[in-house]
């Protein structure tokens, strides 16, 4: 009869191995080793925190609690701290604007209480990306969903093919507040997951879409950086088209990658490739999807 059991490594063999998952655990724990959750009052009750990661969002009401995305797992019970510290109670309902794991690796902690909510396709996305079922939205939507919570009303509206093919708006009606998620990236070139779904065209689309909702006393939440307003919001929108714009000007006229690359945006948006997305890598993506036809505003 074959020995089904698994081989026994040799001593030494058996060491090193321990060693470098012990480095690798290590690692990944150091990373986040010396982030500080923090919190800022956007309206009365309503909180933007920030630790690493997408920026979360926080409701506070006698009727429960509101989170809007979650962060990284390794943060979960920091965030779960400040939670405490804000609200003294675990959150009742989780949102995920996407799928990111900067947006939801602490689904699976906060949803063993919690309610999550999400776009069916952000679902879809975590079920495929090995999610425990405790992380995984357990209502999803098409269209848009609302919750009522404490007097206020959040709706969630799909903001399709942008960011991602799964991405959420959160408005806050009373409060006149919203959460953009990673739809909008405050003065900064966006990451646009052209492999989820994403495109440049439909953020654009988006983005315009929600700046005809807001007005001059709305406050923004962003996926990642600063609270910003209706200004920020319009700022981000003309990068985007003038971006867009001055790549496919290059492309019709024949200029290769190359020397688009060499070109550049000009003075006016070098500022903005100094985040996560540099100048080089957010011509990348304009002209990847150029190239694939998909370009417009």
């Amino acid at each position: 009869m074959t020995d089904r059991r698994a081989p026994v490594l040799p001593g030494p063999l058996l060491f090193a191995a321990g060693l470098l998952l012990s480095a690798a655990a290590g690692a990944a724990e150091d990373r986040f080793a010396d982030v500080v959750v923090t919190h800022e009052e956007v309206r009365e009750n309503l909180y933007m925190l920030q630790g690493a990661g997408g920026n979360i969002g926080l409701l506070v009401t006698d009727e429960g609690v509101l989170m809007v995305d979650d962060q990284y797992a390794p943060l979960a019970e920091r965030i779960e701290a400040k939670i405490d510290e804000l609200a003294g109670a675990r959150p009742r309902f989780v949102l995920n604007t996407h799928f990111h794991g900067d947006h939801t690796g602490g689904n699976p902690f906060f949803g063993r209480e919690g309610t999550i909510l999400a776009h069916e396709n952000v679902r879809s996305r975590l079920v495929a990306g090995g999610m425990e079922a405790a992380g995984l939205p357990v209502i999803t939507y098409a269209d848009r969903v609302r919750v009522h919570l404490g007097g206020e009303t959040v709706d969630l509206l799909h903001a399709p093919n942008g960011h991602t093919d799964g991405d959420s708006f959160v408005f806050f009606r009373e409060a006149n507040v919203v959460h953009l998620g990673d739809e909008f990236f405050f003065g900064r070139f966006p990451y646009v997951d052209l492999q989820s779904g994403g495109s440049v065209a439909g953020l654009t689309a988006n983005i315009a879409d929600a700046l005809a909702q807001v007005d001059a006393d709305t406050r923004i939440i962003p996926g990642h950086g600063p609270l910003a307003t209706a200004a920020d919001l319009a700022a981000y929108l003309e990068m985007l088209r003038a971006t867009h714009d001055l790549v496919a000007d290059a492309v019709a006229s024949g200029a290769t990658d190359e020397e688009i690359h060499a070109r550049g945006l000009g003075a006016r948006w070098a500022s903005w490739g100094e985040g996560f997305v540099s100048t080089e890598r957010w011509i990348d993506t304009l002209l990847a999807e150029l190239r694939m036809g998909a370009g417009g505003r």
